[in-house]
């Protein structure tokens, strides 16, 4: 009677240790560069970031609003923002986009009016990005 073994033996059937030294090699290779694509486009996205903070607004009068706020951005790139107003149902009753030149410091502050359609009862930064 013939075995398992011998059958595997014969029509090669076998595992060597080889083949599986091989084969998680390959794994840990795959997973490292996996690994370090991640780890690259995480450093990469975040040099490139824009942050801004609001530090506060002033309603001047139904038809100005001033906003106050800071920047983080990277070195030497110009920089875009947009500013909004709104009224108190927070609907949108100012808008305006506002570009800084390149500067060399990385945090900035600035102010800024926005002119309204309505009385605001806020002011803040939509968003900001490079150009």
């Amino acid at each position: 009677m013939t075995t398992q073994a011998q059958l595997d033996d014969r029509y090669g059937r076998t595992r060597s240790p080889r083949r599986r030294i091989v084969l998680w090699s390959v794994v840990g290779v795959v997973a490292v560069a996996l690994t370090v694509a991640l780890g690259w486009t995480t450093v990469a996205n975040n040099l490139a970031s824009v942050t801004s903070t609001d530090t506060g607004f002033a309603v001047t009068d139904a038809e100005r609003v001033t906003i106050s706020f800071q920047i983080t951005a990277p070195v030497g790139q110009p920089v875009a923002c947009a500013i909004e107003a709104q009224d108190e149902e927070h609907g949108t009753v100012g808008w305006r986009v506002v570009e800084y030149p390149a500067s060399e410091d990385h945090t900035r502050a600035f102010s800024e009016e926005i002119p309204t359609l309505a009385l605001a009862t806020t002011g803040f930064v939509n968003s900001c990005w490079v150009p």
